[in-house]
């Protein structure tokens, strides 16, 4: 576990990251974390005393990367853009922590589906697996089942498939 002090930063005009606020991680702290890597992947361990899991680190392209703060971690560790806060963070090993058992078994039923499901990366099918899982009602639920393997077995990214059932 790397463990080090730094400061709550908040992009200004940064393209589509413009508005996030995050936490540096330098290049020798995350070459500690995942010896020769420059491509996204997932930590946990603590923000102050606040436990996080699955959290992507995103490259910047000079070897650092970035550790975004939603809304619940900024909640969790209470500070606020220009604070200090002490990160412990390691690789998560297994950063997969969201499963659908109802999706799943469906999606046996659709070899079409499933294939084209079993193309997509962890996190591109952790957006079926998550929007279905947040459904507060098992109506709403087993209808979000039955739009995702439809969108999968037309080859249809999460975005794409949302986009296709708006107003439905």
């Amino acid at each position: 576990m790397v463990k080090y002090t730094t400061t709550i930063l908040k992009f200004e005009q940064q393209g589509e990251k413009t508005g996030w606020t995050y936490i540096t991680v330098p290049e020798d702290i995350a070459q500690e974390i995942k010896p020769g890597n420059r491509k996204i992947f997932r930590v946990k361990g603590k923000l102050d005393k606040y436990a996080i899991e699955a959290i992507a680190l995103l490259p910047m392209g000079d070897g650092s990367f970035i550790l975004p703060l939603n809304a619940a971690i900024r909640k969790g560790i209470a500070k606020k853009v220009g604070a200090k806060v002490e990160v412990q963070l390691k690789e998560d090993d297994n950063p997969d922590p969201v499963n659908s058992p109802e999706f799943m078994e469906c999606l046996q039923d659709e070899p079409e589906a499933l294939a084209f499901f079993n193309t997509l990366t962890k996190g591109h099918q952790n957006y079926f697996l998550k929007w279905i899982e947040t459904a507060k009602t098992e109506p709403t639920k087993a209808k979000r089942i039955a739009q995702s393997i439809t969108g999968l077995a037309r080859k249809q990214d999460y975005p794409a498939m949302i986009r296709s059932n708006k107003g439905k």
